[in-house]
């Protein structure tokens, strides 16, 4: 449960913004961060808002709490406040005629990570916010502007170190798991280790809080003591549902990858009651990438991490429910339907069920992985990891296009790269346009023909990785602070054993190479499988999870579209 944090006499405080007279400006807008909207724009959504006068001081969004109304402002200065009326009160952005207010949030339903608020009277136009996600999935204009500002609000958000703090040792395996958690759905959060900050570790010390309390998320006046991902998603707002074995839908999606995510948008759009789960965050494994710039339709690529907020917000719109962290850990037969089993002790009842778990990267098989691995050691390349390479030599392992997308995005902000890929030539597991942008990238060393070998450094801290050159056998010492791994990945098929057939990969088994394990099931239905059914009636397998998928963003959302279309010829046939 979240408790208030303990303040100090002069965190009780209120501190004064400054007025617009005191030379507090506009934010520019150099982004598209900050766009200011036409008038054409603002009457469409002046048709579903109403007017109203504002004054100085007044909160028209509060962090913590979910927006109330999406705010146009058309005449006077609002401020976008972190810690409002707190020590460490900061304006992060000013808002005048024309702009809108809030944060991604406002489309997601999480809470806001900031508090607006008037610094200059004037008038605002308040939109309900229902109205809003649908404008923004209805009118491709106004709409797309919104959203990408949004995008990109929230991508400064996490630069800045806005939002929540996670206070914690980078050794510890809670502290990571937070870390993770909040990186993978985009959290704007702010890391303190105790290993390097003492004043922190003295103020716990002295408030009393005892190590097996520690990590602590601590947000305004609300503090949690070693939270589960799902207590830190329930204070995030991150829609999660508190019953889900009273949930029974015609399509339960168990994964929120780029498959996941078509299947939700499709099935719900299509009528289907649609639920869909993940066990971390949307997107997949195509949420960690920095850039997808071979998908069709976005000629300057698209990074994962809004792709997946992209398909949320199309998946709310026809009515999914998208809901985060839920692990699947069974799937039985009942009744007409299945029963899928989750970690929290609940469970999800579905007419049709469709597997979308994705696979999850590999883990270096190297000596002295694990005592890295809290702090150094990372299978992802988002604003993140960015954040925490900064001015680092970086080593990045892989021959695939996630290793290479990887390596080109953390380039911008790394001291140094260095690129351990095993085969022969960069091309071979590489597409070709990828492959001629590492080798041009000047802060970009490749080591073709290599593999890791040692890690070396002290207390938990990577100092260094010794890779071999497997034609050579000369091994050469690399300078490294941080080590990103993408060597390929596992199917996430665990809970699925004896309940489908899986190939001696643990890939699943679909259609006609599913039939001879399900062939009385199927019998009793008087027909055969389905592509991409498996070998239980009723029970479909989309994307990466899938036996003989060729791995790639696009086809995993033509299977997940795909599967719907399957889904509705199964229960016509009941």
């Amino acid at each position: 449960m979240s408790e208030p944090a303990r303040e100090s006499s002069s965190a009780r405080s209120e501190p004064t913004l400054p007025s617009a007279e005191s030379g507090l400006a506009e934010t520019p807008d150099l982004y598209g961060a900050f766009p200011r909207l036409e008038a054409a724009q603002i009457e469409i959504l002046a048709a579903h808002g109403v007017r109203r006068r504002t004054q100085v001081g007044e909160i028209l969004i509060a962090d913590g709490e979910p927006p109330p109304a999406f705010f146009v402002v058309l005449s006077g200065l609002v401020a976008t406040v972190e810690g409002y009326r707190t020590p460490k009160e900061r304006v992060v952005w000013v808002h005048g005629p024309g702009r809108f207010l809030g944060e991604l949030g406002l489309l997601t339903g999480q809470v806001s990570f900031f508090s607006s608020v008037v610094v200059s009277a004037g008038e605002v136009l308040a939109v309900p916010v229902q109205d809003v996600r649908k404008i923004v999935t209805q009118d491709i204009g106004l709409g797309d502007e919104i959203l990408r500002a949004y995008l990109l609000r929230r991508t400064e958000a996490i630069g800045l170190g806005a939002g929540f703090r996670i206070i914690g040792s980078r050794y510890s395996a809670d502290t990571a798991r937070l870390r993770t958690f909040a990186s993978r759905n985009r959290l704007p959060h702010r890391f303190i280790d105790l290993e390097t900050d003492v004043e922190a570790e003295r103020t716990l010390r002295r408030l009393g809080i005892p190590a097996n309390d520690i990590p602590l998320v601590v947000w305004g006046n609300r503090m949690l003591r070693n939270p589960s991902n799902a207590e830190l998603a329930e204070m995030i707002g991150l829609r999660t549902l508190t019953k889900v074995d009273a949930t029974v839908c015609d399509l339960l999606v168990v994964g929120a990858g780029p498959a996941g995510l078509a299947a939700g948008v499709y099935g719900a759009s299509e009528g289907l009651r649609t639920v869909v789960l993940d066990a971390m965050a949307a997107g997949g494994q195509a949420g960690t990438s920095s850039r997808i710039e071979n998908y069709l339709g976005f000629p300057a690529g698209i990074s994962g991490a809004e792709l997946a907020e992209r398909a949320l917000i199309q998946a709310d719109k026809f009515g999914a429910r998208t809901q985060v962290p839920f692990t699947a850990t069974s799937l039985r037969r009942e009744n007409d339907g299945y029963r899928v089993g989750l970690a929290d002790g609940g469970h999800a009842t579905a007419r049709t069920v469709v597997v979308a778990t994705g696979a999850r990267y590999r883990k270096l098989p190297v000596e002295r992985l694990d005592e890295f691995e809290q702090s150094s050691v990372y299978y992802a390349a988002t604003q993140i990891e960015a954040l925490l390479c900064a001015g680092d030599p970086v080593v990045v392992v892989g021959g695939g296009n996630s290793a290479g997308q990887a390596a080109v995005f953390l380039a911008n902000h790394a001291r140094a790269i260095h690129l351990v890929v095993r085969e022969l030539a960069l091309d071979q597991n590489m597409s070709r346009y990828l492959a001629d942008r590492i080798l041009a990238h000047p802060r970009i060393e490749v080591l073709l023909h290599s593999e890791v070998r040692e890690l070396l450094g002290e207390q938990g801290v990577l100092e260094a990785v010794v890779v071999e050159d497997t034609v050579t056998k000369q091994r050469r010492r690399l300078e490294a602070r941080e080590l990103m791994v993408f060597i390929g990945a596992a199917p996430c098929t665990s809970w699925l054993a004896g309940s489908v057939d899986l190939d001696t990969g643990g890939y699943i088994r679909t259609g006609s190479a599913a039939s001879e394990r399900g062939a009385e099931a199927f019998a009793a239905l008087e027909r055969a499988p389905l592509p991409l059914e498996t070998s239980s009636p009723g029970v479909f397998a989309a994307g990466d999870v899938r036996s003989g998928s060729v791995q790639r963003v696009a086809s995993a959302v033509g299977e997940g579209a795909m599967a719907v279309r399957f889904v509705h010829e199964h229960l016509s046939g009941l």
